[in-house]
């Protein structure tokens, strides 16, 4: 499975949670396959996506956070784990789609063949599942339904040739219509 089959998975499952997704292809991706107004795409600041989730979770504590990040970003922010699973925010799902590499960048390897991104996580207090089929994440996502957080889901993905489009919308407008779902 490739990144946008498994953004696209996950989205059909979204109601009226928040998403914050990480920079580079996964905010691409998750913008062609289903731009909403409660999606926080991070046109910069690699890594900072579980931080600005982990904030979201716990200023609004009746909503659902998920957080769209890649093995690159979670790995250049390995402390946010650990805050994540001190703070226990239960509405709060981590989503780390692990090709191995940094495939925005030009396909950098990254270190989540030797650094076991799961295990990190589970000893830093989160309820974790792991899949690497498309079948299997649908079952997650019914399972998780039930469960509180904070869970991470690492989605083995391959490398893919299809590069989604840019995304269209400012900075600044990205952030306004956010902030407007965040009020309702």
């Amino acid at each position: 499975m490739i990144r946008k089959e498994a953004i696209e998975i996950v989205s059909k499952t979204l109601k009226n949670q928040l998403v914050v997704s990480a920079n580079g292809y996964i905010s691409r991706d998750l913008f062609e396959v289903c731009d909403r107004l409660a999606n926080f795409y991070m046109i910069g600041s690699m890594g900072l996506a579980s931080s600005i989730g982990l904030g979201l979770a716990l200023k609004n504590p009746k909503k659902m956070i998920y957080i769209f990040d890649g093995d690159g970003n979670i790995l250049m922010n390995l402390g946010s784990l650990v805050t994540i699973g001190s703070l226990k925010p239960k509405n709060l799902v981590h989503f780390v789609f692990d090709n191995g590499m940094h495939e925005s960048t030009g396909g950098q390897p990254t270190s989540s063949k030797n650094v076991r991104i799961d295990s990190m996580a589970k000893m830093a207090n989160f309820k974790v599942f792991h899949t690497y089929t498309k079948n299997h994440l649908e079952s997650i996502l019914k399972k998780i339904n039930d469960k509180m957080g904070p869970i991470i889901i690492l989605i083995k993905i391959e490398r893919s040739d299809h590069i989604s489009k840019r995304i269209d919308i400012s900075p600044t407008l990205i952030k306004t219509r956010f902030m407007k779902t965040i009020r309702n």
